[in-house]
């Protein structure tokens, strides 16, 4: 329950950025389009964001047409690495096999570099 919050909260922040924060906007029409998501490997929470510079949705569930997936091995694992989502940590839990990126390692770039400017 927990994580659900968490991801959709993360919705919320990211459409208040859209609205309020000039170099959010900037970056992400620079992106042009992103979609992407979180979920546990088991897929018993997964949520999903299509973001561009027009506006963000996000959704329950995980499509297939994502340009990038970070899949967690359990809850527990995704909120340690969610409340601190640097690369680092990032990196540690994919050594440590609790954390697997479905896509190309510089959209995860990409994706930090938007996080950050919430």
């Amino acid at each position: 329950m927990k994580l659900r919050l968490m991801l959709w909260l993360l919705g919320w922040l990211l459409k208040r950025a859209l609205r309020r924060k000039p170099g959010f906007r900037q970056t992400l029409s620079d992106m042009r389009a992103f979609d992407w998501g979180i979920a546990t490997e088991d897929l018993s929470v997964a949520r999903h964001y299509r973001m561009s510079p027009e506006g963000i949705q996000s959704a329950p569930g995980l499509p297939v047409d994502l340009d990038l997936e970070l899949r967690f091995d359990d809850e527990t694992t995704a909120i340690r690495v969610l409340r601190k989502p640097t690369q680092q940590a990032f990196l540690d839990g994919m050594m440590a096999g609790q954390v697997r990126l479905v896509g190309d390692s510089g959209d995860l770039k990409k994706l930090q570099k938007l996080l950050t400017q919430l």
